[in-house]
């Protein structure tokens, strides 16, 4: 497995949806990611950017959903915020909601499970 921007073509389990090809179209989307991201002032919504944008370019062979929820975490974490463990997520609810965004890039799904995931980290880790 490699450790770098992956250079084969892949999918995505349960979706249509195709990410970018090859080295240089991630490459590209990685960089616009980046511009959108840093140019937001609000860190939630970078922490939940992070999450969707890695998990939607899949720049890695594997654990792209686990890569960007560990950049929101650092997000979060750099910004004094606790991290989300997302460990009270229903597997299928976390699926349906990327998948939601994969094929029609509606994040709301996703955000409210963010949302709640913060809600869920404050009142079990920080009474």
């Amino acid at each position: 497995m490699s450790r770098n921007i992956r250079k084969r073509i892949v999918g995505i389990t349960g979706t249509s949806y195709t990410p970018p090809e090859n080295e240089f179209q991630i490459r590209e989307h990685l960089d616009r990611a980046c511009e959108v991201i840093n140019h937001r002032t609000l860190v939630f919504e970078k922490a939940l950017l992070a999450v969707v944008f890695i998990s939607y370019i899949q720049p890695f062979e594997d654990g792209n959903k686990r890569t960007g929820r560990i950049t929101g975490n650092g997000i979060l974490i750099d910004n004094g915020y606790c991290p989300l463990s997302y460990r009270s997520v229903r597997p299928v609810d976390y699926k349906k909601a990327m998948i939601l965004f994969y094929e029609q890039n509606n994040l709301s799904a996703y955000k409210k499970l963010f949302i709640e995931q913060f809600a869920f980290a404050v009142n079990n880790y920080f009474r």
